[in-house]
Protein backbone atom coordinates (compact mmCIF):
# COMPACT_ATOMS: atom_id res chain seq x y z
CA UNK A 1 0.00 0.00 0.00
CA UNK A 2 1.45 3.35 -1.06
CA UNK A 3 2.23 5.70 1.79
CA UNK A 4 0.44 9.03 1.36
CA UNK A 5 2.74 11.99 0.73
CA UNK A 6 3.43 14.35 3.63
CA UNK A 7 1.74 17.75 3.74
CA UNK A 8 3.25 20.39 1.50
CA UNK A 9 4.72 22.33 4.44
CA UNK A 10 5.77 19.31 6.50
CA UNK A 11 9.47 19.85 5.74
CA UNK A 12 9.22 23.35 7.21
CA UNK A 13 7.46 22.09 10.37
CA UNK A 14 9.14 18.78 11.23
CA UNK A 15 7.41 16.93 14.08
CA UNK A 16 9.71 15.03 16.39
CA UNK A 17 8.96 11.30 16.13
CA UNK A 18 7.75 9.54 19.27
CA UNK A 19 6.53 12.69 21.03
CA UNK A 20 3.17 11.13 21.93
CA UNK A 21 4.85 8.04 23.39
CA UNK A 22 7.24 10.12 25.46
CA UNK A 23 4.32 12.15 26.80
CA UNK A 24 2.64 8.92 27.97
CA UNK A 25 5.93 7.79 29.51
CA UNK A 26 6.42 11.07 31.40
CA UNK A 27 2.86 11.05 32.69
CA UNK A 28 3.08 7.34 33.56
CA UNK A 29 6.29 7.92 35.53
CA UNK A 30 4.57 10.68 37.52
CA UNK A 31 1.60 8.41 38.26
CA UNK A 32 3.98 5.61 39.24
CA UNK A 33 5.73 7.88 41.72
CA UNK A 34 2.37 8.82 43.24
CA UNK A 35 1.48 5.13 43.67
CA UNK A 36 4.89 4.39 45.19
CA UNK A 37 4.45 7.29 47.60
CA UNK A 38 1.01 6.06 48.74
CA UNK A 39 2.22 2.46 49.22
CA UNK A 40 5.45 3.49 50.96
CA UNK A 41 3.53 5.68 53.36
CA UNK A 42 1.44 2.68 54.47
CA UNK A 43 4.50 0.54 55.26
CA UNK A 44 6.88 3.21 56.58
CA UNK A 45 6.09 2.57 60.24
CA UNK A 46 6.73 -1.17 59.93
CA UNK A 47 9.80 -0.93 57.71
CA UNK A 48 11.96 2.17 58.38
CA UNK A 49 14.00 1.71 55.20
CA UNK A 50 10.81 2.36 53.20
CA UNK A 51 11.23 6.00 54.28
CA UNK A 52 13.98 6.36 51.68
CA UNK A 53 11.60 5.11 48.98
CA UNK A 54 8.87 7.43 50.23
CA UNK A 55 11.19 10.45 50.18
CA UNK A 56 12.34 9.60 46.64
CA UNK A 57 8.76 9.24 45.37
CA UNK A 58 7.59 12.39 47.18
CA UNK A 59 10.36 14.57 45.75
CA UNK A 60 9.95 12.95 42.33
CA UNK A 61 6.26 13.95 42.31
CA UNK A 62 7.18 17.52 43.20
CA UNK A 63 9.84 17.69 40.48
CA UNK A 64 7.61 16.06 37.89
CA UNK A 65 4.66 18.34 38.68
CA UNK A 66 6.89 21.43 38.66
CA UNK A 67 8.32 20.56 35.23
CA UNK A 68 4.86 19.66 33.90
CA UNK A 69 3.67 23.08 35.01
CA UNK A 70 6.70 24.79 33.44
CA UNK A 71 6.35 22.94 30.11
CA UNK A 72 2.61 23.49 29.93
CA UNK A 73 2.91 27.17 30.89
CA UNK A 74 4.99 27.77 27.77
CA UNK A 75 2.06 26.94 25.46
CA UNK A 76 -1.19 27.28 27.44
CA UNK A 77 -2.76 27.90 30.84
CA UNK A 78 -2.27 24.79 33.04
CA UNK A 79 -5.65 23.11 33.67
CA UNK A 80 -7.23 26.07 31.85
CA UNK A 81 -6.66 28.37 34.82
CA UNK A 82 -5.62 31.97 33.92
CA UNK A 83 -2.55 31.89 36.13
CA UNK A 84 -0.26 34.92 35.60
CA UNK A 85 2.81 34.39 33.43
CA UNK A 86 1.47 31.27 31.73
CA UNK A 87 0.61 30.66 28.04
CA UNK A 88 3.85 32.52 27.38
CA UNK A 89 4.22 31.82 23.65
CA UNK A 90 0.63 32.71 22.61
CA UNK A 91 0.66 35.89 24.71
CA UNK A 92 4.07 37.02 23.41
CA UNK A 93 3.72 35.93 19.79
CA UNK A 94 4.17 39.43 18.39
CA UNK A 95 7.14 40.14 20.64
CA UNK A 96 8.75 36.85 19.54
CA UNK A 97 8.26 37.89 15.90
CA UNK A 98 9.90 41.25 16.56
CA UNK A 99 12.80 39.60 18.38
CA UNK A 100 13.29 37.09 15.55
CA UNK A 101 13.20 39.88 12.97
CA UNK A 102 15.72 41.95 14.94
CA UNK A 103 17.95 38.89 15.33
CA UNK A 104 17.92 38.37 11.55
CA UNK A 105 18.63 42.03 10.94
CA UNK A 106 21.49 42.35 13.42
CA UNK A 107 23.19 39.06 12.56
CA UNK A 108 22.45 38.44 8.88
CA UNK A 109 21.04 41.54 7.14
CA UNK A 110 23.55 44.25 8.03
CA UNK A 111 25.80 45.10 5.09
CA UNK A 112 29.02 45.08 7.15
CA UNK A 113 28.11 41.75 8.77
CA UNK A 114 27.25 40.16 5.42
CA UNK A 115 30.47 41.42 3.84
CA UNK A 116 32.53 40.13 6.78
CA UNK A 117 30.89 36.70 6.70
CA UNK A 118 31.34 36.39 2.94
CA UNK A 119 35.00 37.35 3.09
CA UNK A 120 36.02 33.72 3.60
CA UNK A 121 33.51 32.27 1.12
CA UNK A 122 35.08 31.29 -2.20
CA UNK A 123 31.98 31.57 -4.36
CA UNK A 124 33.92 31.69 -7.65
CA UNK A 125 35.87 28.53 -6.77
CA UNK A 126 32.69 26.68 -5.81
CA UNK A 127 30.99 27.68 -9.08
CA UNK A 128 34.11 26.67 -11.01
CA UNK A 129 34.22 23.22 -9.44
CA UNK A 130 30.49 22.88 -10.02
CA UNK A 131 30.81 23.65 -13.74
CA UNK A 132 33.82 21.50 -14.54
CA UNK A 133 33.02 18.39 -12.46
CA UNK A 134 32.03 15.67 -14.97
CA UNK A 135 31.03 13.23 -12.24
CA UNK A 136 30.82 12.76 -8.50
CA UNK A 137 28.95 14.66 -5.84
CA UNK A 138 28.84 17.87 -7.87
CA UNK A 139 27.04 16.03 -10.67
CA UNK A 140 24.39 14.79 -8.25
CA UNK A 141 23.96 18.30 -6.89
CA UNK A 142 23.82 19.72 -10.42
CA UNK A 143 21.10 17.25 -11.43
CA UNK A 144 19.06 18.06 -8.33
CA UNK A 145 19.46 21.78 -8.93
CA UNK A 146 18.54 21.30 -12.59
CA UNK A 147 15.34 19.47 -11.72
CA UNK A 148 14.47 22.17 -9.21
CA UNK A 149 15.04 24.91 -11.80
CA UNK A 150 12.96 23.07 -14.43
CA UNK A 151 10.09 22.45 -11.98
CA UNK A 152 10.23 26.07 -10.88
CA UNK A 153 10.03 27.44 -14.42
CA UNK A 154 7.22 25.07 -15.36
CA UNK A 155 5.18 25.74 -12.22
CA UNK A 156 5.33 29.53 -12.37
CA UNK A 157 2.58 31.42 -14.18
CA UNK A 158 4.07 31.78 -17.65
CA UNK A 159 2.00 34.81 -18.60
CA UNK A 160 2.69 36.72 -15.40
CA UNK A 161 6.35 35.71 -15.26
CA UNK A 162 6.82 36.58 -18.94
CA UNK A 163 5.15 39.94 -18.39
CA UNK A 164 7.41 40.55 -15.39
CA UNK A 165 10.54 39.70 -17.39
CA UNK A 166 9.48 41.84 -20.34
CA UNK A 167 8.52 44.82 -18.19
CA UNK A 168 11.78 44.48 -16.24
CA UNK A 169 13.84 44.48 -19.44
CA UNK A 170 11.85 47.35 -20.94
CA UNK A 171 12.05 49.43 -17.75
CA UNK A 172 15.78 48.85 -17.46
CA UNK A 173 16.31 49.93 -21.08
CA UNK A 174 14.07 52.99 -20.57
CA UNK A 175 16.13 54.10 -17.57
CA UNK A 176 19.44 53.43 -19.29
CA UNK A 177 20.82 56.02 -21.72
CA UNK A 178 21.84 53.91 -24.69
CA UNK A 179 23.32 56.68 -26.84
CA UNK A 180 26.75 56.84 -25.07
CA UNK A 181 26.95 53.04 -25.06
CA UNK A 182 26.26 52.88 -28.79
CA UNK A 183 28.78 55.66 -29.43
CA UNK A 184 31.47 53.94 -27.37
CA UNK A 185 30.81 50.59 -29.05
CA UNK A 186 30.96 52.15 -32.51
CA UNK A 187 34.17 54.07 -31.68
CA UNK A 188 35.81 50.89 -30.35
CA UNK A 189 34.80 48.99 -33.48
CA UNK A 190 36.29 51.69 -35.73
CA UNK A 191 39.53 51.89 -33.71
CA UNK A 192 39.98 48.10 -33.97
CA UNK A 193 38.85 47.91 -37.64
CA UNK A 194 35.94 45.68 -36.69
CA UNK A 195 33.68 47.87 -38.82
CA UNK A 196 35.50 46.90 -42.03
CA UNK A 197 33.74 43.53 -42.56
CA UNK A 198 30.37 45.20 -42.01
CA UNK A 199 31.23 48.02 -44.45
CA UNK A 200 32.36 45.56 -47.10
CA UNK A 201 29.23 43.49 -46.56
CA UNK A 202 27.15 46.65 -47.07
CA UNK A 203 29.03 47.38 -50.32
CA UNK A 204 28.40 43.84 -51.58
CA UNK A 205 24.74 44.12 -50.62
CA UNK A 206 24.54 47.41 -52.56
CA UNK A 207 26.04 45.73 -55.63
CA UNK A 208 23.55 42.85 -55.43
CA UNK A 209 20.67 45.29 -54.91
CA UNK A 210 21.83 47.23 -58.00
CA UNK A 211 21.82 44.08 -60.13
CA UNK A 212 18.41 43.04 -58.79
CA UNK A 213 16.86 46.45 -59.46
CA UNK A 214 18.55 47.35 -62.76
CA UNK A 215 15.22 47.24 -64.57
CA UNK A 216 13.67 49.58 -62.04
CA UNK A 217 16.52 52.10 -62.49
CA UNK A 218 16.20 52.02 -66.27
CA UNK A 219 12.44 52.48 -66.03
CA UNK A 220 12.86 55.48 -63.70
CA UNK A 221 15.35 57.12 -66.11
CA UNK A 222 13.01 56.49 -69.03
CA UNK A 223 10.04 58.05 -67.23
CA UNK A 224 11.97 61.11 -66.04
CA UNK A 225 13.73 61.82 -69.40
CA UNK A 226 12.17 64.56 -71.57
CA UNK A 227 10.78 63.87 -75.04
CA UNK A 228 13.93 65.11 -76.78
CA UNK A 229 16.11 62.46 -75.07
CA UNK A 230 13.50 59.80 -75.77
CA UNK A 231 13.23 60.86 -79.42
CA UNK A 232 17.00 60.68 -79.86
CA UNK A 233 17.18 57.36 -77.93
CA UNK A 234 19.54 58.93 -75.40
CA UNK A 235 17.48 57.83 -72.39
CA UNK A 236 18.71 54.25 -72.76
CA UNK A 237 22.33 55.44 -73.05
CA UNK A 238 21.84 57.61 -69.94
CA UNK A 239 20.46 54.63 -68.03
CA UNK A 240 23.43 52.50 -69.15
CA UNK A 241 25.80 55.18 -67.96
CA UNK A 242 24.12 55.43 -64.56
CA UNK A 243 24.04 51.67 -64.03
CA UNK A 244 27.63 51.20 -65.20
CA UNK A 245 28.79 54.11 -63.05
CA UNK A 246 27.14 52.68 -59.95
CA UNK A 247 28.61 49.24 -60.65
CA UNK A 248 32.09 50.71 -61.06
CA UNK A 249 31.65 52.73 -57.87
CA UNK A 250 30.73 49.66 -55.79
CA UNK A 251 33.53 47.60 -57.35
CA UNK A 252 36.14 50.32 -56.69
CA UNK A 253 34.91 50.80 -53.12
CA UNK A 254 35.16 47.05 -52.52
CA UNK A 255 38.72 46.71 -53.90
CA UNK A 256 40.21 50.06 -52.80
CA UNK A 257 40.30 50.66 -49.01
CA UNK A 258 41.40 54.26 -49.71
CA UNK A 259 38.49 55.07 -52.02
CA UNK A 260 37.25 58.64 -51.33
CA UNK A 261 33.61 57.57 -50.87
CA UNK A 262 34.65 54.79 -48.51
CA UNK A 263 36.77 57.23 -46.52
CA UNK A 264 33.82 59.63 -46.32
CA UNK A 265 31.60 56.82 -45.01
CA UNK A 266 34.18 55.91 -42.36
CA UNK A 267 34.52 59.56 -41.40
CA UNK A 268 30.74 59.82 -41.12
CA UNK A 269 30.73 56.77 -38.83
CA UNK A 270 33.46 58.30 -36.66
CA UNK A 271 31.50 61.57 -36.44
CA UNK A 272 28.38 59.62 -35.50
CA UNK A 273 30.28 57.78 -32.76
CA UNK A 274 31.50 61.09 -31.37
CA UNK A 275 28.06 62.75 -31.62
CA UNK A 276 26.42 59.81 -29.83
CA UNK A 277 28.72 60.39 -26.87
CA UNK A 278 29.02 64.16 -26.78
CA UNK A 279 26.31 65.91 -28.82
CA UNK A 280 23.17 66.56 -26.79
CA UNK A 281 20.90 66.85 -29.83
CA UNK A 282 21.98 63.48 -31.20
CA UNK A 283 21.62 61.82 -27.82
CA UNK A 284 18.11 63.18 -27.35
CA UNK A 285 17.13 62.00 -30.83
CA UNK A 286 18.44 58.48 -30.13
CA UNK A 287 16.63 58.36 -26.79
CA UNK A 288 13.38 59.40 -28.47
CA UNK A 289 13.85 56.65 -31.07
CA UNK A 290 14.49 54.18 -28.23
CA UNK A 291 11.23 55.09 -26.51
CA UNK A 292 9.31 54.78 -29.78
CA UNK A 293 10.79 51.34 -30.36
CA UNK A 294 9.89 50.16 -26.86
CA UNK A 295 6.31 51.38 -27.34
CA UNK A 296 6.03 49.61 -30.68
CA UNK A 297 3.83 46.51 -30.66
CA UNK A 298 6.29 44.62 -32.85
CA UNK A 299 9.03 45.04 -30.24
CA UNK A 300 6.66 43.72 -27.56
CA UNK A 301 5.93 40.67 -29.71
CA UNK A 302 9.65 40.19 -30.29
CA UNK A 303 10.28 40.26 -26.54
CA UNK A 304 7.47 37.70 -26.14
CA UNK A 305 9.14 35.39 -28.63
CA UNK A 306 12.55 35.94 -27.03
CA UNK A 307 11.18 35.08 -23.57
CA UNK A 308 9.38 31.94 -24.76
CA UNK A 309 12.44 30.62 -26.61
CA UNK A 310 14.69 31.38 -23.66
CA UNK A 311 12.30 29.73 -21.19
CA UNK A 312 11.95 26.60 -23.34
CA UNK A 313 15.71 26.39 -23.81
CA UNK A 314 16.32 26.69 -20.05
CA UNK A 315 13.75 23.98 -19.29
CA UNK A 316 15.24 21.63 -21.90
CA UNK A 317 18.73 22.20 -20.57
CA UNK A 318 17.58 21.75 -16.97
CA UNK A 319 15.71 18.52 -17.77
CA UNK A 320 18.84 17.05 -19.34
CA UNK A 321 21.87 18.59 -17.61
CA UNK A 322 24.24 15.97 -19.01
CA UNK A 323 23.29 16.95 -22.56
CA UNK A 324 23.62 20.61 -21.68
CA UNK A 325 27.12 19.96 -20.33
CA UNK A 326 28.10 17.98 -23.43
CA UNK A 327 29.33 19.26 -26.77
CA UNK A 328 30.64 22.75 -27.37
CA UNK A 329 28.50 24.30 -24.64
CA UNK A 330 29.83 21.80 -22.11
CA UNK A 331 33.40 22.51 -23.19
CA UNK A 332 32.83 26.24 -22.80
CA UNK A 333 31.27 25.78 -19.34
CA UNK A 334 34.08 23.49 -18.19
CA UNK A 335 36.66 25.97 -19.49
CA UNK A 336 34.87 28.72 -17.60
CA UNK A 337 34.92 26.53 -14.50
CA UNK A 338 38.68 25.97 -14.78
CA UNK A 339 39.30 29.68 -15.18
CA UNK A 340 37.07 30.49 -12.23
CA UNK A 341 38.83 27.99 -9.98
CA UNK A 342 42.46 28.63 -10.98
CA UNK A 343 42.65 32.27 -12.13
CA UNK A 344 43.29 34.27 -8.94
CA UNK A 345 42.49 37.64 -10.53
CA UNK A 346 39.16 36.47 -11.96
CA UNK A 347 38.32 34.62 -8.75
CA UNK A 348 39.07 37.68 -6.64
CA UNK A 349 37.05 39.96 -8.91
CA UNK A 350 33.99 37.66 -8.88
CA UNK A 351 34.14 37.08 -5.13
CA UNK A 352 34.41 40.83 -4.55
CA UNK A 353 31.47 41.45 -6.86
CA UNK A 354 29.43 38.78 -5.03
CA UNK A 355 30.26 40.30 -1.64
CA UNK A 356 29.29 43.76 -2.80
CA UNK A 357 26.11 42.51 -4.47
CA UNK A 358 24.93 40.56 -1.42
CA UNK A 359 25.92 43.36 0.95
CA UNK A 360 24.09 45.83 -1.27
CA UNK A 361 21.00 43.64 -1.26
CA UNK A 362 21.17 43.43 2.54
CA UNK A 363 21.48 47.21 2.79
CA UNK A 364 18.66 47.81 0.30
CA UNK A 365 16.21 45.08 1.26
CA UNK A 366 17.21 44.12 4.83
CA UNK A 367 14.58 46.33 6.43
CA UNK A 368 11.91 44.97 4.07
CA UNK A 369 12.83 41.38 4.96
CA UNK A 370 12.74 42.18 8.68
CA UNK A 371 9.35 43.83 8.27
CA UNK A 372 8.10 40.82 6.29
CA UNK A 373 9.19 38.40 9.05
CA UNK A 374 7.64 40.40 11.86
CA UNK A 375 4.37 41.01 9.99
CA UNK A 376 4.14 37.34 8.96
CA UNK A 377 4.53 36.16 12.56
CA UNK A 378 2.03 38.80 13.69
CA UNK A 379 -0.56 37.47 11.21
CA UNK A 380 -0.14 33.89 12.39
CA UNK A 381 -2.89 32.45 14.51
CA UNK A 382 -1.68 32.06 18.11
CA UNK A 383 -3.04 28.51 18.39
CA UNK A 384 -1.44 27.50 15.09
CA UNK A 385 2.04 28.70 16.02
CA UNK A 386 1.68 27.16 19.50
CA UNK A 387 0.72 23.76 18.10
CA UNK A 388 3.55 23.85 15.54
CA UNK A 389 6.20 24.74 18.11
CA UNK A 390 4.94 22.16 20.59
CA UNK A 391 4.91 19.49 17.87
CA UNK A 392 8.41 20.40 16.72
CA UNK A 393 9.99 20.07 20.21
CA UNK A 394 7.44 17.74 21.85
CA UNK A 395 9.82 14.82 22.47
CA UNK A 396 12.43 17.04 24.14
CA UNK A 397 9.77 18.65 26.33
CA UNK A 398 8.69 15.26 27.65
CA UNK A 399 12.32 14.39 28.40
CA UNK A 400 12.41 17.53 30.55
CA UNK A 401 9.47 16.19 32.55
CA UNK A 402 11.09 12.75 32.96
CA UNK A 403 14.42 14.28 33.98
CA UNK A 404 12.67 16.58 36.44
CA UNK A 405 10.91 13.61 38.02
CA UNK A 406 14.11 11.57 38.39
CA UNK A 407 16.31 14.47 39.51
CA UNK A 408 13.69 15.56 42.04
CA UNK A 409 13.54 12.02 43.40
CA UNK A 410 17.33 11.85 43.77
CA UNK A 411 17.40 15.21 45.55
CA UNK A 412 14.67 14.03 47.95
CA UNK A 413 16.55 10.80 48.58
CA UNK A 414 19.73 12.74 49.36
CA UNK A 415 17.96 15.08 51.74
CA UNK A 416 16.35 12.16 53.56
CA UNK A 417 19.73 10.47 53.92
CA UNK A 418 21.24 13.64 55.40
CA UNK A 419 18.32 13.97 57.79
CA UNK A 420 18.78 10.35 58.93
CA UNK A 421 22.42 10.85 59.86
Amino acid sequence: MTKPPPPALARFNPAQPGAAGMKVAATGLLVAMAIVFVVARQFEAAYPWVGYLKSFAEAAMVGGLADWFAVTALFRHPLGLPIPHTAIIPRNKDRIGEALANFLKENFLVATVVARRMRNIDLAGAVGRFLQAPQGEETRIRRGASRLIADLFESLDDERLGGLVKSSIANRIRKMEVSPLLGHALASAINEDRHVPMLEAAIRWTARALDANEGLIRDMVHKRANWVLKLAGLDAKLADAIVDGLRKLTADMHTDPAHPVRIKIEQALADLANDLQTKLETRERVEAMKVELLDNQSVSLWLDTLWQKGREAMIRAARNPDAAMAGKLGEVLQSMGQNLEHDPRMKGAINMFARRAVAGMAASYGSSIVKLVSETVRRWDAQTITDRLETAVGRDLQYIRINGTLVGGLVGLGLHALDAL
